[in-house]
């Protein structure tokens, strides 16, 4: 094995960005994630590069497997919408279900940039 390999990176810990509760999306720069734990701003935070999560989702959207799952900061739900006319929603990864409208949630597979 290489000398200078570190870890796999499904699961990476960073300083929260801010406060952070577990199984919320954190955005890090290019770094997106699911906070594993509860973290303060600056306190280390486990999150989970890798893997297929349940998010709350607007309701109203009817989310298709296979489209591009974004993230609303603002709102704290997923989205299909990527706001390219604001500060934009980051890409948070895949849907890999279909969640109707009505529907609340949506399961997503993080894009693991």
């Amino acid at each position: 094995m290489a000398t200078n390999y570190i870890q796999r990176g499904d699961h990476i810990t960073i300083a929260a960005p801010a406060t952070v509760t577990s199984g919320s999306p954190v955005f890090a720069g290019e770094i997106a994630g699911i906070a594993l734990g509860n973290a303060a701003s600056g306190q280390p935070v486990d999150l989970a590069t890798a893997g297929v999560f349940d998010l709350p989702k607007v309701a109203a959207e009817a989310v298709d497997l296979g489209d591009a799952i974004f993230w609303d900061v603002a709102d704290a739900l997923a989205t299909l919408d990527d706001d390219d006319t604001g500060a934009g929603n980051p890409k948070l990864g895949v849907a890999v279900a279909a969640a109707g409208t009505g529907t609340g949630i949506v399961r997503v597979r993080l894009s693991g940039f």
